[in-house]
């Protein structure tokens, strides 16, 4: 699959718009700070936080396939979240790819060599990839629900 990471665009804030069905996809997603519905349009300011950068996933036609952020972090760590994947689009690596690039970019534009994340506990699919691509998780940082994950540029291939 041929992706390219850029930064998103009205039309790209509509198609991810779609892609939440409902109250806890949403909260699931992206916090209980976003509210659910929402308008597509207010989604650049309603996901805005202190440091942030957007970035979509787009396919070979320029179609938002995948959208993510990352932020500073604790301790000088750049923290990535709110990664969704396109849902005709998934299970076909383009999760492993926007998360590779993402995390590529977000140690280039900050200078960060950790990289953290949240995850839920019973999100496998996810936990399986973030561990794949390095990440390990600290309890002592972690909830009921989520786990907090880890990875720094010496830990990962």
């Amino acid at each position: 699959m041929k992706t390219t990471l850029r930064t998103p665009v009205k039309t790209d804030y509509d198609a991810i718009a779609t892609w939440i069905s409902d109250e806890k996809a949403c909260s699931r997603w992206a916090g209980s700070s976003l509210p659910f519905p929402f308008i597509a349009e207010n989604l650049p300011e309603l996901l805005a936080v202190e440091g942030c950068t957007s970035y979509c996933l787009s396919d070979i036609d320029n179609n938002c396939v995948g959208f993510g952020q990352f932020w500073p972090g604790k301790q000088g760590a750049v923290h990535i979240g709110r990664i969704i994947i396109a849902p005709e689009a998934r299970g076909n690596g383009a999760g492993r790819l926007l998360c590779e690039k993402l995390i590529t970019k977000a140690r280039q534009s900050t200078g960060a060599s950790t990289v953290t994340l949240r995850v839920y506990r019973d999100n496998h699919a996810a936990r399986s990839l973030y561990s794949s691509l390095g990440f390990f998780v600290i309890e002592s940082e972690s909830t009921d629900d989520l786990l907090f994950m880890s990875t720094t540029a010496n830990d990962d291939a």
